[in-house]
């Protein structure tokens, strides 16, 4: 299993633009067979940044993910939204609840 966390910080006044591409991408991940959990945040204290929490069942379920169309679209649109490079997180579930 991968899971990881992306945060992405948008440009001033881009804030919106931003929001509304990472919704849509929600949207779509959800038709992908692989992967496992999408989970788009706002931070409560900055609404300029966001987090994604993904999760794969494997590499081949990411590799998919990345390779397709709504991804390149979604990534081409970020070098106009973006104020600083998307921080990735890697992680390692160790415990959780399911229900």
């Amino acid at each position: 299993m991968i899971a990881f966390t992306a945060t992405l910080t948008a440009k001033p006044g881009k804030e919106k633009e931003l929001e509304e591409a990472l919704i849509d991408m929600v949207s779509k991940v959800q038709n992908e067979e692989g992967a496992l959990a999408y989970i788009l945040h706002r931070a409560k204290h900055d609404a300029a940044k966001f987090t994604v929490y993904e999760k794969y069942k494997d590499q081949a379920a990411l590799d998919y993910h990345d390779s397709t169309p709504h991804m390149k679209e979604l990534l081409a649109k970020l070098d106009l939204l973006l104020d600083e490079e998307i921080q990735l997180n890697h992680y390692e579930e160790i415990a959780s609840i399911r229900r």
